[in-house]
């Protein structure tokens, strides 16, 4: 018998004579399952011609064959139009300023005065809030603010006040 794994099913048929030309097993696979396009794998090994007989494969009794179904290629998606690029002004650019200044703000400046006026020590608290900071302070340094004298004075200030915070949070003081 020979097994044939095609994904969960599983199939056996007689071993046929060792001279038998793989096509009489594609056929039989053919039968058992419909499939008309896949590949047949033995030990690791894509058996490819069809005339070969089912020795040279070494197909013997309780061998195991894989099927592998092969789908018709299907068209090839065209590719995604570039996006479109973003016009930006220097009103938008200072308005992303102040509102990642506007969150450091309200969410972690409260937090960090409550950390530091804590009498026990917090430190998973305190990694927490470092690590924020530095991610606040990482946003804004990705605000691209070119040639906008007004923008970049307003992305100086928001980085001067978080890092004064993130200063005062790892010296301890309040």
């Amino acid at each position: 018998m020979v097994n044939v794994h095609w994904g969960r099913e599983r199939f056996t048929f007689p071993l046929p004579p060792p001279d038998t030309p793989l096509k009489a097993i594609r056929d039989a696979i053919t039968n058992m399952t419909g499939l008309t396009d896949f590949k047949l794998v033995h030990k690791g090994a894509v058996m490819k011609n069809p005339e070969s007989p089912i020795s040279a494969y070494f197909i013997k009794d309780h061998s195991t064959i894989a099927v592998v179904e092969i789908h018709a290629p299907t068209e090839p998606k065209p590719p995604p139009p570039p996006p479109a690029p973003v016009v930006r002004s220097e009103q938008s650019v200072i308005t992303a300023i102040h509102s990642e200044l506007a969150a450091v703000r309200q969410d972690l400046s409260p937090a960090v005065d409550k950390l530091l006026t804590s009498t026990e020590p917090q430190p998973k608290e305190h990694l927490r809030l470092s690590e924020l900071l530095l991610q606040a302070l990482l946003r804004l340094d990705g605000i691209a603010v070119g040639e906008w004298e007004e923008a970049r004075k307003e992305r100086k200030v928001a980085v001067k006040e978080v890092q004064t915070l993130l200063d005062r949070l790892d010296s301890g003081r309040s």
